[in-house]
């Protein structure tokens, strides 16, 4: 009885498009990190890091009079959200989670890793805030990608197809969660005047126009709406890359304006939008090592760091393991379990989003903000590490097994399977 394969092995384009981002990511990662430490190191330094991420300006009769760390979280980030929207329009429309065979693996694996971070965080904080419930169940895909590059040189391609899948299904799960659960208090004249603009724009794209002249002052007039609204303006960050068409005009699947797009706008939110927002969001108070650990002693914080490391492993793993045994869906033939295991466990790499979820259900610059921010960075130091020690000890098991076959037509010492 045939069996459906989710992870065949690509064509040259889709193999070298996957290489780009991973090395545009890795460069993200790299300086996501970079503005992590200067955040902390400011933070504890004085007054001058929170008096800077509170000073507020714009004008306020458009909503706009917003601090650096409000512009930074609601303007910078929609750059992120945009290219997210981007890259799951185009994964729904002509990649991996167009054939529902080939994406049922990394969909329900990135359920289950949502699901099981948010039960753990709930039953953790039982009689106490449980406002933060969505906290732990985000994957930063920058610092996880960052991550994988630099311990991967023999794992197999499909382990890096699954994580991108499964991080472009949690971006999408995380959205839903922002705008729903998060909105506090809606405005819908402003909602509906984003929606003229948003039309426009969307007919203009439609008719593959690029001229920034007309795109970019609508783009902005629906971030200005849609955060007038009261729904969180990242939203808008989607909905215009949603927009955008993948395929060209004639119904190819060649270079469209979303892959366009995509290849314009990503360096700009890998190596501006988010790093920036990271120096705003990441600087925790530590208060010296009685702060420190009076921080991991709150359910808030022990929570989420349970949440992205325990929870993120069992719900990725489990999630993948029930539906690989119960149904007729299996792995790549090239992946081992404990592939699967590292790889679920580098889920729980939560920054981003994890962040930004944590700022609208507590508040930025309050004792449980504080908390938050150390719960995810130690939950992602912690997976990441986890991660590192089981990927690379597979690592070198591919490497072996290539040497041993002598596999390397093209002499740049990494087999060509693997490539």
């Amino acid at each position: 009885m045939a069996q459906s394969r989710l992870f065949r092995r690509g064509s040259w384009p889709e193999a070298s498009r996957i290489a780009d981002i991973l090395r545009q990511e890795t460069l993200g990662g790299a300086l996501l990190l970079g503005a992590t430490l200067v955040a902390i190191v400011a933070a504890n330094v004085g007054d001058g890091y929170a008096s800077l991420r509170d000073t507020a300006f714009g004008p306020d009769s458009l909503h706009l009079h917003l601090t650096f760390g409000q512009w930074a979280s609601d303007g910078l980030l929609a750059i992120f959200f945009f290219v997210a929207g981007l890259e799951l329009k185009r994964e729904f429309v002509a990649g991996d989670l167009r054939e529902p065979s080939r994406a049922v693996l990394p969909v329900v694996a990135a359920v289950g890793g949502m699901a099981v971070p948010a039960l753990i965080f709930v039953l953790v904080n039982l009689g106490g805030s449980l406002d933060g419930w969505a906290i732990p169940t985000a994957t930063d895909i920058a610092f996880a990608l960052a991550v994988l590059a630099v311990i991967s040189s023999h794992l197999p391609s499909g382990l890096r197809t699954f994580l991108l899948t499964l991080a472009v299904v949690d971006d999408l799960l995380a959205i839903i969660i922002i705008a729903v659960v998060y909105t506090k208090t809606l405005h819908v004249e402003y909602l509906l005047l984003a929606a003229i603009p948003l039309a426009a724009f969307t007919i203009l794209v439609q008719r593959r126009v690029r001229s920034w002249w007309l795109l970019l002052p609508l783009a902005a007039l629906v971030w200005g709406l849609v955060h007038a609204s009261g729904v969180h303006a990242t939203v808008a960050g989607v909905l215009l890359g949603f927009a955008v068409p993948v395929l060209r005009r004639d119904g190819s699947n060649g270079t469209g304006l979303a892959e366009h797009f995509e290849h314009r706008f990503r360096p700009l939110s890998s190596a501006v939008a988010v790093p920036v927002f990271a120096f705003f969001s990441a600087g925790v108070a530590i208060d010296g090592w009685s702060g420190l650990t009076d921080a991991l002693s709150e359910p808030i914080t022990l929570g989420i760091i349970a949440g992205l490391f325990l929870g993120k492993t069992i719900g990725v793993f489990g999630a993948t393991w029930l539906v690989a045994t119960f149904t007729r869906a299996e792995l790549d033939d090239d992946l081992e379990w404990l592939d699967v295991l590292g790889l679920a466990m580098l889920a729980g790499v939560g920054f981003t989003v994890s962040l930004l979820i944590g700022e609208l259900a507590y508040g930025v610059g309050s004792a449980t903000d504080e908390h938050v921010k150390t719960g995810v960075l130690v939950g992602s130091l912690v997976s990441a590490v986890g991660a590192a020690l089981i990927l690379r000890a597979r690592n070198r098991v591919y490497r072996e097994i290539a040497a041993r076959e002598g596999r390397d037509d093209d002499g740049d010492g990494i087999p060509d399977v693997f490539q």
